[in-house]
């Protein structure tokens, strides 16, 4: 587990908190800041990301078993577990695999069944099978403003230090020897085939489960909430945050902060 870094910081029930890709556990970072008197707080960097090496298997399978590791390392039971992006269909490969360490699950803006990698993504994902996409990237470096005309920008309402977020995203990854390259594998890896796949296990998920979404998202839109809520029978309610987008988490977590609070008391 040396190669997986995280945040682990407060005291009390556990919260853990998963990215998608691109980003890192720095998306959390307003969250976690408004939890941490109550809960115990853990965000992961996945791997390649944030502070965490890169591996063979970037999957989402594969990722879901760094998660798996972890939980396994820091003896993480009873998790109220919530996750964004491609983080998102992460948490839900967990959820079928991990029921017994779950107290609750949240899902907001992410990849659901045949909508991964979202439509909008594709040419992204084209790009990074093209073996073109890390030259982009790395001009980001040295011109983090043109952030808002990328991928990940489209993410954001709006983009108010773009630097901040290209030394919390984008450098770590692209610093990492070869990062650029496993970046374009990872994202070529990702496949709606491991998202239908587990279907089945989840119209038997029982866990209690929110649906926090973001209306205003160019990637997901709030008809794959729905999805998840018809397939889920532990959905107990679709939050929306109008007008919010992908990353809405951390440019609007004081509105998602408070959802979560009151859902993870009502399964006391």
């Amino acid at each position: 587990m040396n190669d997986i870094n995280y945040v682990d910081v407060g005291q009390g029930p556990v919260a853990l908190f998963v990215h998608g890709v691109g980003t890192s556990s720095y998306l959390w970072r307003h969250v976690i800041e408004d939890l941490r008197d109550e809960r115990r707080c853990v965000a992961i960097d996945l791997p390649l990301h944030g502070g965490s090496a890169s591996r063979d298997d970037l999957s989402i399978p594969a990722l879901a078993e760094a998660v798996a590791e972890l939980c396994e390392e820091l003896d993480l039971t009873d998790v109220d577990l919530v996750g964004n992006d491609t983080g998102g269909a992460v948490c839900q490969v967990f959820a079928v695999r991990n029921r017994e360490r779950l107290r609750t699950l949240t899902l907001t803006n992410c990849d659901v069944h045949t909508n991964t990698p979202p439509e909008a993504f594709k040419p992204t994902v084209e790009l990074a099978a093209a073996g073109q996409l890390t030259e982009l990237m790395a001009v980001l470096l040295d011109q983090p403003e043109l952030m808002a005309g990328s991928a990940l920008g489209e993410g954001f309402e709006r983009i108010d230090d773009p630097k901040e977020l290209v030394d919390a995203f984008v450098r770590p990854i692209l610093t990492k020897p070869g990062g650029g390259r496993d970046f374009e594998r990872l994202l070529t890896s990702i496949d709606a085939k491991d998202m239908i796949a587990i279907e089945p296990e989840l119209t038997l998920l029982t866990v209690p489960t929110l649906l926090v979404w973001g209306t205003g998202d160019v990637f997901f839109d709030v008809s794959w909430a729905r999805w998840l809520r018809d397939t889920i029978p532990g959905v107990r309610e679709i939050a929306e945050i109008e007008g919010g987008r992908l990353f809405f988490p951390d440019e609007r977590a004081a509105e998602l902060v408070p959802h979560l609070r009151r859902f993870w008391a009502a399964q006391k």
